[in-house]
């Protein structure tokens, strides 16, 4: 196993390191660098730019549009998007149902979809979770009824991601009550525009609009958006969380925050002298570091089997990415100490160039801790992937 980058591997990050360097809006760079909220209007800017390149869908096969690179390219392309500060593309529909779609889709679903997700011309949202079936997922009740052409469905999903913005919504409904629970669920792509769909928000701790309740009354979904077989929605459940799992490392984000977090520790004093400079703070920051080289090496190890097809490891980066994201955020916050605690929205929304109330790297910290606080939760909590762990891995 080697896990150092070729020279082809670096000519390609070369590649990357100059695109974006010429492509990557100023704006949104500094968003992304300064912790601000990102709009639907930034995501789809940044989507569209790389559409263009043709270097959005980076993990489809060339036959469905996707650029064909290997897992290592994929990776160095992350990793210099984060090291460059772009926008997310967001998961929901490039990562997520795309792969369910061209594993499990039809011919029409895929000539359809497949393009317009690559070009963003549809939104996509995750109904997943419901009240009462968060980890325990397969215990779900959203209900979908066969009437003829349609099924009607009834229900209430929640802490859907951006449902707010979004178009097209793919759904874990039950199809079958009386079969046992993983058994009677399909999988079904659901317009949002549809009468009876009704999205209420959930303000989070950072008084952010990021999720939100979505709620089904009655909602017509022609049985051509069913993907695959009916009552087989487990199987590509599965399927689907393994490509998100992969992504939750974020180790290139993470590497990008350490710079900032350094940055600021040599800014910020204690007893004065840079708190970079005190050992009990040094320390902690050291032993992160240490961590997240060990979780590089990790992925690295991951790709270099380049399956195509993430197996149980994937729980492994899950709960180790997290744990260091919100590490990040921690060390962050300890760092600015009572100048990240004033609130400044307007600042965080980009209305504001500074902010008023504090220094501008303080400024967004506390919001930033607080959404963190997300990672370890979503995507399956980490407490189930300790489970999945112990039973796929260890096989106890």
């Amino acid at each position: 196993m080697d896990l150092n980058y070729t020279t082809e591997d670096l000519a390609f990050r070369d590649e990357v390191r100059s695109y974006l360097e010429a492509a990557l809006p100023a704006d949104l760079q500094h968003k992304v660098r300064n912790h601000k909220r990102m709009n639907r209007e930034d995501f789809v800017r940044w989507h569209k730019i790389l559409a263009k390149q043709d270097w959005v869908g980076t993990g489809w096969p060339v036959e469905y549009g996707g650029t064909g690179w290997t897992s290592t390219q994929r990776h160095i392309f992350e990793e210099e998007c984060a090291r460059a500060g772009t926008p997310a593309i967001l998961p929901f529909g490039v990562n997520m149902v795309a792969p369910v779609i061209m594993a499990f889709g039809n011919q029409a679903q895929k000539d359809y979809y497949l393009p317009r997700i690559l070009n963003c011309d549809d939104w996509w949202c995750q109904g997943y979770s419901e009240p009462g079936s968060g980890s325990d997922l397969a215990s779900l009740k959203t209900r979908a009824e066969r009437e003829g052409d349609f099924y009607i469905v009834n229900g209430q999903k929640t802490w859907t991601t951006l449902a707010q913005h979004a178009d097209m919504i793919f759904c874990l409904v039950r199809t079958d009550p009386a079969a046992r629970k993983q058994e009677g669920i399909s999988f079904l792509l659901i317009d949002m525009k549809t009468p009876g769909i009704t999205v209420r928000p959930i303000i989070m701790l950072d008084e952010d609009h990021e999720v939100n309740e979505v709620f089904f009354d009655n909602v017509k979904v022609p049985v051509q958006n069913l993907i695959g077989e009916e009552n087989k929605g487990w199987t590509y459940a599965k399927y689907l969380l393994g490509h998100e799992r992969t992504n939750i490392a974020a180790v290139g984000r993470a590497k990008r925050e350490l710079l900032f977090l350094k940055r600021i520790a040599g800014e910020h004093q204690k007893n004065g002298k840079p708190l970079i400079d005190d050992p009990v703070f040094v320390h902690k920051v050291a032993s992160l570091e240490i961590e997240l080289m060990a979780l590089e090496i990790t992925v690295l190890r991951v790709i270099s089997q380049d399956s195509g097809r993430p197996g149980p490891e994937a729980s492994l980066l899950k709960i180790k990415g997290t744990e260091i994201q919100q590490r990040l955020t921690e060390l962050m916050l300890e760092t600015v100490g009572p100048y990240g605690l004033p609130f400044d929205p307007q600042f965080l929304e980009g209305e504001t160039e500074h902010s008023l109330v504090s220094d501008d790297d303080a400024a967004a910290l506390a919001s930033y801790y607080f959404n963190y606080r997300k990672t370890s939760i979503y995507g399956g909590s980490n407490e189930i992937q300790k489970n999945i762990i112990t039973q796929m891995i260890l096989g106890l």
